[in-house]
């Protein structure tokens, strides 16, 4: 069969033959791969950056945590790879995958998931969000940052702010559920300023984070207190794109009620992974197969793999590579 595999970390994967892959228990099987997302994390294991991406394995490494795929019965199913996802056969989990809606095409399918799992575990179980909460979404202009916004909507919030870059992003964001929009492009001192005068106006519940860095220093120092009684505020990390490490100061800890978890692998309870495939993905893929949750991305065939995996997409959009018509 037809894979991309990467055989030395930081290489761009190559379009080549290699043997199919073969289940190893009966809770795996083999199915045909139609459509598959190339993300963050796919890109930072295959370069061995990720804590979860592993030794490198001899005779290359087929990237790709998951995708939409065909059973022998003909049925689409979002499921999660055992093996290599960006191939025309994969091996997947039995009890971790998830039935597509007719109304939802291959591509939408692919790269909703991953969003999904960047925002809803972090909203529901990290943060604990509840309908009438004040979200905001750092770094909201990406992929999963757009989804974040919009589905802090359909949990209830009664206010969603918005950071990012992306000047017409953070526009287009206003007609997916934000509220507000802070530029990060702007000084420092002005982000600082409009993020103390939101919070000071509308205390902010949640915060789902994913640039971290500077951006989050600044989020964190807006909330120190002064010793007076503050709202509980859940800031949950899922991306670094902006850093890896930040400063805090001690006394912003103790000045305000203040929870700091993160959101990823490890991070969740196996009972919580069990409602992302049983409740959680088939809710979001229905809202998107309606039209009431929006993405958008963009297109390609598996051989041109190598040309398109360092790809920087613009706009929240997302690549998908479609395998079985490659």
């Amino acid at each position: 069969m037809k894979a991309a595999v990467i055989y030395q970390p930081g290489d761009p994967p190559r379009y080549t033959d290699v043997p199919e892959p073969i289940p190893q228990n009966k809770d795996e099987i083999l199915v045909r791969v139609k459509a598959a997302a190339i993300k963050h994390i796919d890109k930072s294991r295959a370069s061995g950056r990720h804590y979860s991406g592993g030794a490198p394995q001899e005779g290359g490494r087929i990237p790709g945590g998951d995708g939409i795929c065909e059973l022998t019965d003909g049925n689409r199913v979002y499921g999660l790879g055992v093996s290599g996802m960006l191939a025309e056969k994969a091996v997947i989990h039995r009890d971790r995958m998830v039935s597509v809606p007719d109304g939802l095409d291959d591509a939408t399918a692919a790269a909703l998931p991953n969003a999904v799992i960047g925002a809803a575990m972090g909203l529901r179980f990290r943060a604990g969000m509840q309908p009438g909460d004040v979200v905001l979404v750092n770094g909201a202009t990406g992929f999963t940052g757009r989804v974040a916004v919009q589905i802090a909507k359909y949990y209830g919030a009664k206010k969603i702010i918005a950071t990012g870059r992306n000047r017409d992003s953070l526009e287009e964001l206003k007609q997916l559920g934000a509220d507000e929009t802070i530029s990060l492009s702007q000084k420092d001192d002005d982000i600082r300023a409009q993020l103390a005068a939101i919070h000071a106006k509308t205390p902010i519940d949640v915060v789902v984070d994913y640039l971290w860095g500077t951006t989050a220093e600044m989020i964190l120092g807006c909330f120190r207190g002064d010793g007076s009684f503050t709202n509980k505020i859940r800031y949950v990390s899922i991306g670094s794109m902006a850093g890896d490490l930040i400063q805090l100061s001690a006394a912003n800890l103790r000045s305000v009620d203040l929870q700091l978890s993160g959101s990823g692998l490890g991070a969740w309870s196996r009972q919580q992974v069990v409602l992302l495939f049983k409740e959680i993905l088939p809710s979001m893929f229905e809202l998107a197969a309606a039209g009431k949750l929006k993405v958008e991305t963009i297109t390609t065939n598996l051989k041109d793999i190598a040309e398109l995996w360092d790809l920087e997409v613009p706009g929240g959009r997302r690549v998908v590579v479609k395998i079985a018509d490659s």
